[in-house]
């Protein structure tokens, strides 16, 4: 019998798996496909490959404000994703050394749970190793991780050719004339910017009033008006009714603010949030409680309703991101082997690759309103940081919420790096570190860092590069 059976190999999974030996505990991991999970094959790392290449594409559009004259710019989308497969590739060859290094057994197929302690798990697909075709395993403690994957919209026309999910975007061979994206969270305006900087004249359908609408209003509306300067048209408070297909093009209607809208196509991305993956894994049948949207329920220790059995990650709903559930897996896995482990939901940070980017931890004015916490904000514009004037990339600024008692709440970036930033604003946020503690925290010149160092001294007025504003 194993200590620990894990279904699922993406980053809440296989983190889990290392853990779960470096704490002594025999493991077999089972993942149907490849190890990595989405984020590693089909989500954060495949995007940022591709977000690498628009940004070098934006780069030198605008060559010549550095007086560098590039004649014959062309941007080749078979080398692109050629380029994008080797890092995927690599990483994964990565964890799989990994794991083997660590002793897990990783097995390829589809895993069932056939009771609390048994695992049953069948040839995954294509695969013809596995003799005999099913084996069952046995193990003291069973840990679920296998993530989620794209929501689906009641919306007539979603299954005609060219309406693509964001895994299928990232295989496509040629740059679409005219991409339109329903959705405007995370996912579809990191491909809005991706592909807008590829060459695709960019529509973003929206049915909420906001882009980005969990983000702190400032930053999402800062984002809208950067989004337009770009090129990319968002619609919100927008429904998208029907998709039809006109000869080679695809029509996209909806009705909006200003009544009806009509966008043609060359393809449409649909982006409308995750749904879990747990088809397969038979949950009703062992009396594995779910929540109305499937995901596991659990409890503070990753337990879910059935003894010995726990869950982690995408497929528990929460916050939905790949260092979350690595975690969670970890976190798991120790409270498993009888250690004291906590995560610090309330310092999460989220890092979206846009044009600018932008990363937040911690708090929002709206979510201090809604809670009734009294709150004092600094900010400070990147266009009056020396670094970012040096790069050309001035747009944007950094936020800081501090409550009543002066401890840092939250840290909200839209600007250049801004997934590097955070880090910094991470740590305030977990630790409890308070406005005025911060003075006299040295940070070098120039760097975008001394952006977030002025915008915190602002929260007491004490900025020294902005001019003094009436309080």
């Amino acid at each position: 019998m194993k200590d620990l059976v894990i279904i699922g190999g993406g980053p809440g999974g296989y983190v889990a798996a290392i853990r779960a030996r470096q704490l002594g505990m025999t493991v077999t991991l089972v993942e149907k496909e490849a190890v990595g999970g989405t984020c590693l094959n089909h989500g954060c790392i495949p995007t940022k490959a591709y977000y690498r290449n628009a940004e070098i594409m934006r780069d030198l559009s605008h060559a010549e404000e550095f007086g560098i004259a590039v004649a014959g710019l062309k941007f080749s989308m078979e080398q692109a994703w050629e380029r994008k497969e080797r890092i995927v590739k690599t990483l994964v060859s990565g964890v799989e050394k990994l794991l083997a290094d660590y002793g897990v057994e990783v097995i390829k197929g589809n895993a069932t749970l056939l009771d609390q302690n048994t695992v049953t798990v069948s040839g995954g697909q294509g695969d013809r190793s596995l003799v005999p075709p099913e084996q069952k395993i046995d193990a003291a403690h069973i840990l679920l991780a296998t993530g989620s994957t794209s929501a689906s919209l009641p919306i007539l026309g979603l299954k005609l050719e060219g309406v693509v999910d964001s895994t299928s975007l990232l295989q496509i061979s040629e740059v679409p004339p005219r991409l339109a994206i329903i959705g405007g969270g995370v996912i579809g305006l990191e491909f809005a910017c991706i592909f807008n900087s590829f060459g695709s004249q960019v529509t973003v359908i929206e049915y909420l009033p906001a882009i980005l609408n969990l983000l702190d209003r400032e930053i999402s509306k800062r984002m809208g008006v950067f989004l337009k300067r770009q090129g990319i048209t968002v619609h919100s408070s927008t429904a998208v009714e029907k998709v039809e297909r006109n000869g080679n093009e695809l029509l996209l209607s909806a009705k909006g603010k200003k009544g009806d809208l009509s966008i043609p196509a060359d393809l449409i991305l649909v982006s409308a949030g995750r749904r879990p993956l747990t088809a397969g894994l038979n949950l009703e049948t062992l009396g594995i409680a779910t929540d109305e949207h499937g995901f596991i329920k659990v409890d503070e220790n990753y337990a879910t309703t059935v003894p010995g059995i726990y869950a982690i990650g995408d497929v528990i709903g929460g916050l939905m991101l790949a260092h979350v559930a690595s975690e969670e897996g970890i976190t798991a896995v120790e409270k498993i082997a009888g250690c004291n482990s906590r995560i610090h939901y309330n310092a999460v940070p989220s890092c979206i690759f846009t044009f600018p980017e932008i990363a937040t931890v911690g708090m929002s004015e709206e979510e201090c309103v809604s809670r009734g916490i009294k709150y004092r904000v600094g900010k400070f514009n990147f266009a009056a940081n020396g670094k970012a004037l040096t790069l050309g990339e001035t747009d944007g600024l950094v936020k800081v919420i501090a409550d009543e008692d002066d401890v840092i709440r939250g840290v909200h970036i839209i600007g250049p790096h801004a997934s590097d930033l955070i880090l910094e604003g991470t740590i305030l946020v977990k630790e409890g570190v308070k406005a005025s503690d911060f003075v006299g925290t040295i940070h070098a010149h120039p760097t975008l860092g001394e952006a977030l160092m002025e915008a915190i001294l602002d929260v007491n007025g004490q900025a020294l590069h902005l001019s003094p504003r009436k309080r």
